[in-house]
């Protein structure tokens, strides 16, 4: 691992830091109790040494009364050890998953102002695996990792500090073999971090792949295709599992040669021990109180070996976390945006070309438009013409790669992103329904739009009919993506959405594909009553359609190649009128 990217990793856990901030208070007190429990483990050896010296040096000194006032204060000191890891398991996991909240609410946040383009290349499933496990294991590592690395401090130094005053050369022998742990650990974590890192990537992968496969459901029967999905989702479960193996296998070495040492410390002590208790130059009692510490000491290193495994994947959450975190959204506000106030609707092209970024060639090349407020403009031409891509440009789903749109005079770049959006309807090609009821899914169109509104939408968008004759009628919930809907119905309900909106500027893409021909009939109607006063850019297969539009454009590879009226483009008897016959003869 180069430089650059030790010092990544580094700056991402610095990063982390400031999640703590609003919660240093509990994160302190939690410390406080972390504190208590290892003084609690720490007078027990203490504690054993002193009964045993007065039972060697002096067994008459050992009565009922000292070995009964011992034991309350031990029971004593358990009891507030109790309450105080009560407080570490209660409330320290809470603050943890308190940090999971802000984390995830960050992350969100972040997804949103994303573009179309990074959703574009984004796997669903591994956005998912970031947002749900990745950021459990931070908050295990939120808690845990302050109190793991505070108690096993605590007890190294404090037990160093004890048993320098009862022997130093044996205290020293002793520590010496915890620098060689430290070592071994550096070594097996990062073989561990890399291996977790490829595990998390993996199991992304089989969100991503069971995702697909579940939403597509439908197809996957209609074709007859379960063993090819199975056959797939097969294999990206052998790649988690060889990540998982090869995990396991660092895992296997790690604990093996922590054992191993755990041994070596036993035996360290024991050899010593008895060599400097057979010179005078330590007592039974001491020993056995060294023993006492050995084994504290290694139930620490221990503890904190077992921890190496959830700090790791800490670790790993975090640098995914910070990946998305760090990915900049090429759509924002620009520094002096405005907010769009009494739209007319006028919209410009000046000069546009655009090309998505995986691509060479330019998807929209020198396109020059002056559509007046009021017009509606249709877009036909066969598929990959760009006819969606330039609907797609006018509210930024992605920025023209040269020249200008404008609103009224105004460059769409120079506009508040939500203001130019909340101005604009669309209609998707690809009908989306949120898993909620018909109510909720119209009333997306427009915050606090009461049962009236919605109504008088789904009304005006040839839905009121059918929604009637639902079971619970608009209280109906539609299921995940709308599923319990026909296809027509589904498109007719994202309509009302945008009847609701009452935006200025419509965009309708396909917006009347799923219909059947009476559904479609009420719907155009209904297009042609709310286009009336507002500019409304159609794109259509369908030329049907489309005969009433003020102005129709062509559009091929070669851009813009045949604009006018559907009688004027009939009479030119090029690309449309050819279209236009053929679409009769269907």
């Amino acid at each position: 691992m180069n430089k650059a990217i030790k010092s990544k990793k580094r700056n991402n856990l610095i990063r982390f830091l400031p999640y703590y901030k609003k919660y240093v208070g509990w994160v302190l007190l939690d410390l406080f109790c972390a504190g208590i429990t290892t003084v609690c483990e720490l007078v027990l050896p203490l504690i054993v040494r002193h009964l045993t010296d007065i039972g060697i040096n002096d067994v008459g000194a050992l009565t009922i009364r000292l070995i009964m006032t011992v034991t309350v204060s031990y029971i004593a000191l358990r009891l507030i050890d109790c309450a105080a890891y009560y407080f570490m398991s209660n409330r320290g996991h809470v603050t943890g998953a308190r940090l999971e909240t802000d984390m995830r609410s960050d992350l969100f946040k972040h997804l949103q102002k994303l573009s179309f383009s990074y959703y574009s290349d984004a796997k669903i499933g591994q956005i998912m695996a970031r947002m749900t496990s990745d950021l459990f294991d931070i908050t295990e590592f939120s808690h845990h990792c302050p109190e793991e690395f505070f108690i096993a401090g605590l007890k190294i130094v404090v037990s160093f500090i004890i048993l320098c005053t009862m022997n130093i050369p044996l205290t020293i022998i002793m520590f010496l073999s915890i620098p060689l742990i430290i070592i071994v650990s550096s070594f097996f974590n990062l073989k561990m971090k890399r291996a977790f890192r490829k595990q998390r990537q993996s199991l992304g992968e089989i969100n991503a792949s069971t995702e697909d496969t579940l939403l597509g459901i439908r197809v996957v029967k209609s074709f007859a295709r379960e063993e090819k999905e199975i056959e797939k989702f097969e294999k990206d479960n052998a790649t988690f599992f060889n990540t998982k193996k090869n995990t396991y296998k660092y895992m296997g070495g790690f604990h093996s040669l922590t054992r191993a040492f755990d041994g070596i410390m036993y035996i360290v002590v024991v050899a010593f021990g008895s060599y400097f208790m057979m010179n005078g130059k330590i007592t039974p009692a001491d020993l056995t109180a060294y023993l006492l510490y050995t084994s504290l000491l290694i139930a620490a290193i221990r503890r904190l070996v077992e921890f190496t495994e959830q700090f790791q994947r800490g670790l790993t959450g975090i640098d995914r976390f910070f990946e998305i975190i760090d990915i900049e959204p090429d759509i924002v506000d620009s520094e002096n945006a405005v907010k769009l106030e009494r739209v007319s609707g006028n919209v410009t092209f000046e000069s546009v070309s655009f090309r998505y970024e995986s691509d060479n060639g330019f998807v929209l090349n020198n396109v020059n438009l002056d559509i007046k407020s009021g017009t509606h403009v249709a877009l036909v031409g066969p598929s990959g013409g760009g006819k969606t891509t330039l609907c797609n440009l006018i509210p930024r789903f992605y920025d023209v790669t040269s020249g200008s749109i404008k609103i009224d005079g105004v460059d769409v770049k120079d506009i508040k992103i939500k203001s130019l959006r909340e101005n604009i309807g669309v209609v998707q090609q690809d009908v989306y329904l949120f898993s909620g009821t018909v109510f909720e899914n119209i009333a997306y169109g427009k915050i606090g739009a009461t049962r009236e509104e919605v109504e008088k939408a789904a009304s005006l968008a040839g839905c009121d009919v059918f929604i009637s004759e639902l079971p619970n009628g608009y209280d109906t919930f539609v299921g995940e993506r709308g599923v319990k809907l026909s296809g027509g119905q589904k498109q007719r309900i994202s309509i009302a959405r945008v009847f609701l909106k009452n935006p200025p500027i419509l965009i309708l893409d396909e917006a009347t594909s799923a219909l059947d021909n009476e559904s479609e009939f009420i719907i155009q109607k209904s297009l042609e009553r709310l286009a009336v006063g507002r500019t409304t850019f159609t794109v259509a297969h369908r030329l049907s359609t489309i005969r009433s539009a003020d102005l129709i454009l062509v559009l091929t590879d070669d851009g813009i190649v045949e604009r006018g009226t559907h009688s004027e483009l009939l009479q030119l008897n090029g690309i449309y009128a050819n279209l236009y016959n053929l679409s009769q003869r269907i």
